[in-house]
């Protein structure tokens, strides 16, 4: 005899089983359309010699590009058509984060424009939100020195680190300063914020977690290199490399060394994929290890690698400097399944993007989207 349910409890089990999908389709940044081992040709590309080592931002529909001279530009996601342009002046300190409000920029004001705070020291930072339909200013505020690395959004709060070793929480409504935290070296860290918890890492080698809500110090790692790129997180334990040639990883709940491996060279990017490791070392090297410090290969790129690798189930799409081309590697054996050719060296640390089934790259003379061929 079937079974019988009422439609209000099967109405909960389809909407429970959907958020579960989203829960484990993987990063949200990564396009479930996006196969990189396919052939891949430029869509379509926005022209411009004042590209910048800030990855761009996006929301459902625009994408965010940060160029020289303290401009912004909105381009449409499907077709590269300019949206607006924005001159702040001053240049831009940190890669911008979007969400359905807008776009939030951090720059470094024109010595000639800077003005004084009240115990008499020069403010030489900025952090602003602009509308996502005409680049308007919504608001403003003046930091004591520029925000480096990149912005995230978390909730109601925009988190970055800045210059003067301070660590800070904004209201994203309105820029104040909801909570901040002074910690030694300098920060020029890409923060990453889960279950409570925000990671970020400075100059001095410090990983610090801290309290999400507060900005409390919930514990700290040190290393004997800087510490710059986003952590990756999975099975109560976090991955991150250092300027040290090391990749460590370390429990999420206190900190606690699980193991550490050693690399060719300072480690620039780490990313998760299922339960594998990819780790980019300033060798030009890209490696493979399990999620116990095991390493399953070893590849050789033809250029260093600076910018976090953008992944899909199928590969990892790495963006070599002075290389004409991007280069795809296959998860299993490493071994290179595609390469996206630019026509041009990359000179740029931005990170690889997708949007929808799109591959986003920034190169020294513009912006390139790459996407399978039509037909």
């Amino acid at each position: 005899m079937p079974l019988s349910l009422p439609k209000e409890i099967i109405l909960f089990l389809l909407l429970a089983f959907c958020a579960t999908i989203a829960v484990n389709a993987g990063p949200a940044r990564v396009g479930t359309q996006i196969v990189l081992s396919q052939p891949l040709t430029i869509r379509w590309r926005y022209d411009s010699n004042l590209t910048l080592n800030l990855t761009p931002s996006f929301d459902g529909e625009r994408i965010y590009l940060p160029l020289a001279g303290g401009r912004i530009v909105s381009l449409r996601a499907r077709d590269g058509q300019l949206n607006w342009r924005s001159e702040i002046g001053g240049e831009l300190s940190a890669s911008p984060e979007a969400d359905d409000r807008g776009v939030y920029v951090a720059s470094e004001i024109a010595p000639e424009s800077r003005t004084l705070e009240a115990g008499g020291h020069p403010t030489t930072g900025t952090l602003r939100a602009l509308g996502r339909e005409g680049g308007v200013t919504q608001w403003m505020r003046t930091l004591a020195m520029p925000l480096r690395g990149s912005l995230l959004v978390s909730g109601n709060k925009l988190l970055a680190g800045g210059g003067d070793g301070r660590f800070h929480a904004f209201d994203k409504t309105s820029g104040e300063i909801l909570w901040s935290l002074t910690y030694g070296g300098h920060f020029n860290c890409h923060p990453v914020a889960l279950e409570g918890k925000v990671y970020a890492g400075n100059n001095d080698g410090n990983l610090l977690a801290l309290e999400e809500a507060t900005g409390k110090l919930l514990w700290r790692y040190r290393t004997r290199g800087s510490v710059h790129g986003p952590v990756a997180i999975g099975n109560d334990t976090v991955f991150f490399g250092s300027g040290d040639g090391y990749l460590y990883a370390v429990r999420s709940g206190d900190g606690r060394e699980l193991w550490r491996k050693r690399t060719g060279a300072g480690v620039k990017a780490v990313a998760l994929v299922g339960n594998a490791l990819l780790v980019a070392s300033l060798d030009n090297f890209v490696y493979r290890f399990s999620l116990d410090g095991r390493r399953v290969w070893k590849r050789r790129l033809p250029g260093r690698i600076s910018a976090q690798p953008l992944t899909a189930e199928d590969g990892a799409l790495f963006t070599p400097l002075s290389s004409p081309a991007g280069v795809v590697l296959g998860l299993r054996d490493g071994r290179q399944v595609n390469s996206l050719p630019t026509g041009e060296e990359i000179t740029t640390s931005a990170s690889p993007i997708a949007m929808g089934d799109a591959v986003l790259l920034t190169t020294e003379r513009g912006f390139l989207a790459f996407a399978q061929p039509k037909g």
